[in-house]
C-alpha cells in the first residue's frame, strides 16, 4: 500500500490520559501538552500518516477505537482516538471547523478503512 498522508488543521485538540490504569504523566509532560495543545487557542497542525497521527510535535502511534464524526448542526469533523506517545497512553479528541470539514471526514475514513479494516470501534 503506497504511504498515505492527510494534512489539515485543527481548530480544538484535547489529548488526556487514558485509561485510568496506565501510568501517571508526569508534570512535564502534562505542562508540554497544556502548553502546545490543550490550552493552545490557536489551530494546530495535524498529519495522518499511515498509521500515525502527529499534532504539531507530538506523535500518537498504536491507535485504536478510531472514531469519525461529523456531528449533528454542526459544521466540523471530529476524530477521537486511543494511541501511544512514548511508553504514555492517551485519549485524543481532534476538531476541524475549516470550509472542507467534509473533504476531511471523507479523507479520514478512507485512511481509517485502509489502515485499519479491522478495528473494533
Amino acid at each position: 500500500m503506497p504511504n498515505y498522508e492527510i494534512k489539515y488543521l485543527a481548530d480544538k485538540v484535547h489529548v488526556h490520559r487514558w485509561p485510568q490504569n496506565t501510568p501517571i504523566w508526569d508534570n512535564s509532560i502534562q505542562k508540554q501538552l497544556d502548553d502546545f495543545i490543550n490550552k493552545n487557542p490557536e489551530k494546530k497542525q495535524i498529519i495522518v500518516k499511515d498509521k500515525i497521527v502527529q499534532v504539531e510535535k507530538f506523535e500518537f502511534s498504536s491507535l485504536k477505537k478510531i472514531g469519525i464524526s461529523v456531528p449533528l448542526f454542526k459544521n466540523e469533523c471530529t476524530i477521537i482516538f486511543e494511541a501511544q506517545f512514548g511508553a504514555l497512553f492517551a485519549h485524543i479528541h481532534i476538531t476541524t471547523k475549516s470550509e472542507n470539514y467534509i473533504d476531511i471526514f471523507n479523507q479520514l475514513i478512507t485512511w481509517r478503512e485502509s489502515f485499519f479494516p479491522n478495528l473494533d470501534i
